[in-house]
């Protein structure tokens, strides 16, 4: 749909018994990567042309795994996503065009999703319990240098970047509802 809400148009059909869902629209808005979930037991990350054409299945999660909310880098040329592995979630990253899919996070025992890529696509923000309780966290993108950046024993989830990369903004419940809040990060280096 265009930013007024005008003009929206269904562009996938995946059938009663699977759904689509988590679409992510590229930076040129040519491309939407979204999830689909066949009926419970497959699901994969797909890419489609903004009028519906072109859909590809870029990866399949393998049995008894799942994957979901896909995120495009500024460029195009990469994907992150969260994968499950036996319950527990890692951030992965792949090629637009589903090669080179690399576990970013190796967290095992931790809940490392939600990635959000900065708008220069050296960092990538995400959530994770790995400290006992769901914070968000900075990495550089190819995973090196995990650093969390919230401290509060609330529930924080589902970070986004600033258009300018100075600021991140993420769902918590600090004061006892689901809200939005932001936390200032430091200027990316392409900032100057």
């Amino acid at each position: 749909m265009n930013s007024d809400g005008s003009g929206n148009q269904q562009v996938t059909n995946v059938g009663s018994s699977s759904y689509a869902d988590n679409p992510s629209l590229s930076r040129d808005a040519e491309k939407i990567a979204f999830r689909i979930n066949q009926g419970g037991s497959t699901t994969s990350i797909n890419v489609i042309n903004k009028d519906g054409s072109g859909q590809t299945t870029l990866y399949t999660a393998p049995s008894q795994t799942t994957v979901i909310g896909p995120s495009w880098s500024p460029d195009g040329q990469k994907i992150a996503f969260t994968h499950t592995f036996s319950g527990y979630y890692d951030v992965y990253v792949m090629n637009s065009d589903g090669t080179n899919v690399t576990n970013i996070t190796n967290a095992f025992g931790s809940y490392d999703e939600s990635p959000s890529w900065s708008p220069d696509g050296t960092k990538i923000a995400f959530k994770s319990n790995r400290d006992g309780n769901s914070e968000i966290y900075i990495m550089n993108e190819d995973g090196s240098n995990q650093t969390r950046i919230t401290n509060n024993s609330a529930v924080e989830d589902k970070p986004k970047w600033s258009p300018d990369g100075t600021k991140i903004a993420f769902n918590s419940n600090r004061d006892g509802n689901h809200e939005i809040w932001s936390i200032r990060t430091l200027r990316l280096p392409a900032d100057g």
